[in-house]
């Protein structure tokens, strides 16, 4: 399954470490992940030299290409935010999951879109299980 990773990147690292297990757990299960690389340590040096309208660009024909979205939400983003609700917008169903103890705007945690899904976690290794969760019910779906 062609999944679009979301996580902060100038909002905040907190929670690198978990977006690195989770996106080796997705691609150890054999999913695509074109933005694997935003878990990255190094990934602003990467992104700073690309301009921001290759990134919106590029992303936005990601999440048109993705058959779901698995966002982590610990870390406050704009740009986190603004692909989960262009996902929506598209159908596509999205995995919101967040640190247990975090606070997350009410935008994401009251919304009820259908598709929506949004779950917390206490460790990585709790991570991985709800981001295995969603993938399998998702392809069981398809």
């Amino acid at each position: 399954m062609n999944i679009y990773f979301s996580c902060s990147i100038t909002g905040g690292r907190a929670e690198e470490t978990t977006y690195q297990e989770i996106v080796r757990f997705l691609l150890e299960e054999g999913h695509e992940v074109p933005t694997a690389h935003l878990s990255e340590t190094g990934v602003m040096n990467l992104e700073d030299v690309v301009d921001p309208v290759e990134v919106f660009t590029r992303d936005m024909a990601w999440i048109r290409g993705c058959e779901a979205v698995v966002a982590e939400v610990s870390s406050p983003s704009h740009g986190v935010g603004y692909e989960i609700a262009y996902a929506l917008s598209l159908g596509k169903p999205v995995l919101c999951c967040y640190k247990d103890g975090k606070r997350v705007s009410k935008i994401i945690t009251g919304n009820t879109s259908p598709g929506l899904s949004i779950i917390n976690y206490k460790d990585d290794a709790q991570a991985v299980g709800v981001v295995r969760d969603f993938t399998r019910l998702q392809g069981d779906n398809c």
